[in-house]
């Protein structure tokens, strides 16, 4: 499909020879491991310092006794264990898109999966839509709900030191916003160790209340969880609203398996991760049998008094580490949303020479930062957001849970039954957490949902309105073939150098090169067509980044193929061409972009209001040129108008 300058295609096919250009192999096991630590699990690692006191919030009418914490503990275990070990650590890891995760790679992968005539393609592409839109809504709540969960520590030592919270809080994400332009490559070193200083200290609380009250491993036992269930009815629904914070950042293992492979992932999980929050949940229920007074932060209570300013640095730097981690995916989501065609071009940073995983986009990067502080003076407390968290967390789950199906049906081709017992399983269980998280619908949960409609509407008014761009432009297409043979039946003069048009895959003849012959009469020496696709797959080999096709009298057709992690770079495609046979002089080339200016019209194409969004979103997108990297004084832009 072309973008509104007619300049690029999203294309389905998979001519060219997909590849996993990951560098993780080279590194051993361990380092990967450690690392994985610091950049995956920062957000389900701080978890623990919200997730019970939320549990036993009064608002929910859950007393506080021995057999509900033995079963709100059992509850936290066995949905660690089933939504985070089995759903994502086993089944979900592997519906890899070329060794890509995440929501909208699993999105690629489903609507490869089926043909784009079938009824599912627009549905899977509604869900996976729906599902990035909600993991923007995580990456803005991490924030702030972390930060705030590990700030409100000072209550614990000082109750005097509350009305700083905020404050502090909106101080030190500022901060963290601010340095996002500086890149993390020297600070992202210092991740994984103090990840694992926090895990361990996890660890280690839990142990020591575990063993003053060993009574609480009877939450090992899932009969607690059904008892719990069962007797509680509707309280203990609304309860699990709250247990699914216990679940927040599994999303984050998938999305980020692309950086450190599944192994480092799984190992991470297993062997330093899994069991440092399952000792935690169990020390915080044993203090709480012990202590039920601790109830208003148990996390700060674990060690007693002398505990809690360290506590509150360190679960500081573990908040700020599991921010970094939703800021970055939010980046690497955008990028991925743009290549893909549903947002519209930005300006894209790269804050690392070796890392070309590490970028900045300070359009996201300021509106993110607003939201957040907005959330954090909005809602003031860690309590009152975890309302608002549970419904983008499990509106993710559900949304992944859908789209894996769809890949192990169709992609796998594996059996029917199959099929739906490996993933109905997890859709009941994300749809029975989504609605115990709906509850909160009018005390923060709407914060989410505004924000998706909001990115939703953003996103397929995107897309919609450049496939009518992209039906204007086919519409009044003069066939490209035709229009050679009949031009050089009488060709006109032709000047030195070499022209670069660029143009849609269905775009006919270029609106540059008409506009050239018109106005200047000649023609270069040498013609270019040039056609960039955007493939629905995460890399392409740089083997096949280049196919020319001659169309005779020094004509060239030039597809540039990309996957949509990756980053288009013109010049470096054209020395591609070089090494089959074309090679270009760039002082000596032209680059020939059309950019449209989009008109709304009544009676056309979307809603007025959508269309004119659309307009103000073509006006704003980043320039062709300046995405593609094409160097400025060889451009030339001739303009034309297009309606919708």
């Amino acid at each position: 499909m072309a973008t509104p300058d007619g300049t690029t295609t999203a294309a389905t096919d998979t001519f060219p020879t997909p590849v996993d250009l990951h560098t993780h192999h080279k590194a051993g096991l361990g380092a990967l491991t450690l690392a994985a630590v610091g950049i995956v699990y920062g957000d389900i690692g701080t978890s623990p310092l919200y997730t019970l006191k939320t549990i036993f919030d009064p608002t929910h009418g859950l007393p506080l006794n021995s057999f509900n914490l033995l079963g709100a503990i059992s509850l936290i275990f066995w949905g660690l264990m089933m939504i985070v070990s089995l759903k994502y650590v086993t089944l979900v890891l592997r519906a890899d898109n070329r060794g890509e995760g995440g929501i909208m790679a699993l999105m690629a992968l489903a609507l490869n999966s089926v043909t784009t005539r079938s009824r599912w393609h627009g549905v899977l592409l509604m869900i996976g839509v729906f599902g990035a839109t909600m993991f923007y809504g995580d990456s803005v709540i991490t924030p702030a709900i972390s930060v705030l969960g590990a700030i409100e520590g000072l209550e614990v030592a000082a109750p005097g030191l509350g009305r700083y919270v905020v404050p502090i809080s909106v101080v030190v994400l500022i901060a963290l916003y601010w340095l996002q332009k500086r890149g993390t490559a020297g600070i992202g070193k210092f991740f994984g160790p103090i990840m694992m200083v926090w895990f361990a200290a996890l660890a280690a609380m839990g142990i020591i209340n575990i063993v003053a009250e060993p009574a609480i491993l009877q939450a090992l036992n899932p009969i607690h969880a059904v008892r719990f269930l069962a007797s509680n009815g509707f309280i203990a629904f609304v309860a699990l609203g709250a247990v699914v914070l216990a679940f927040t950042g599994a999303e984050a293992l998938y999305a980020d398996m692309g950086h450190f492979g599944k192994k480092p992932i799984r190992a991470a999980w297993g062997f330093v991760v899994a069991p440092a929050l399952v000792l935690n949940y169990f020390g915080q229920g044993a203090l709480l049998i012990m202590r039920p007074q601790a109830i208003e932060n148990p996390f700060f209570h674990q060690l007693g008094e002398w505990s809690v300013y360290p506590l509150v640095i360190l679960s500081t730097l573990a908040a700020v580490i599991a921010s970094q981690a939703t800021i970055s995916g939010a980046f690497s989501m955008t990028k991925q949303a743009i290549n893909l065609g549903m947002l519209p071009r930005m300006r894209v940073l790269h804050t690392s020479a070796t890392e070309i995983g590490q970028i900045y986009i300070p359009a996201v990067c300021w509106a993110q930062l607003l939201v957040v502080l907005g959330a954090v003076t909005g809602f003031g407390s860690s309590d009152k957001l975890a309302g608002a968290y549970g419904i983008a967390v499990t509106a993710t789950m559900g949304a992944t849970t859908i789209l894996t199906f769809f890949v192990t049906r169709y992609r796998w081709k594996l059996p029917l039954i199959l099929c739906f017992g490996a993933t109905g399983f997890f859709f009941i269980m994300d749809v029975a957490l989504f609605s115990a998280s709906a509850l909160k619908l009018f005390h923060g949960g709407w914060f989410p949902l505004l924000l998706g409609i909001v990115l939703f509407t953003i996103m397929l008014t995107w897309r919609t309105g450049r496939a009518l761009v992209f039906e204007n432009l086919e519409k009044h297409a003069i066939p490209l073939d035709d229009f050679l043979q009949s031009v050089f039946v009488a060709p006109p003069q032709r000047v030195a150098g070499t022209a670069i048009f660029m143009r849609g895959e269905t775009d006919g003849v270029p609106h540059a090169l008409l506009h050239n012959l018109l106005h200047n009469k000649v023609l270069h020496e040498r013609v270019v067509f040039l056609t960039v696709h955007i493939l629905e797959q995460p890399f392409v080999a740089d083997r096949d980044r280049v196919k020319i096709t001659p169309l005779g009298h020094e004509c060239y057709q030039v597809n540039v193929y990309y996957g949509f992690k990756e980053e288009p770079n013109i010049p470096k495609a054209m020395d591609r061409c070089g090494e089959q046979g074309l090679a270009f002089e760039m002082m000596e080339t032209s680059f020939f972009i059309a950019r449209q200016t989009v008109i709304s019209t009544p009676e056309r194409g979307m809603a007025q209001w959508r269309e004119h969004l659309f307009v103000v979103m073509t006006r704003n997108a980043r320039a062709a040129a300046d995405y593609f990297q094409i160097p400025s004084n060889r451009v030339i832009e001739l303009g034309t108008q297009v309606e919708i």
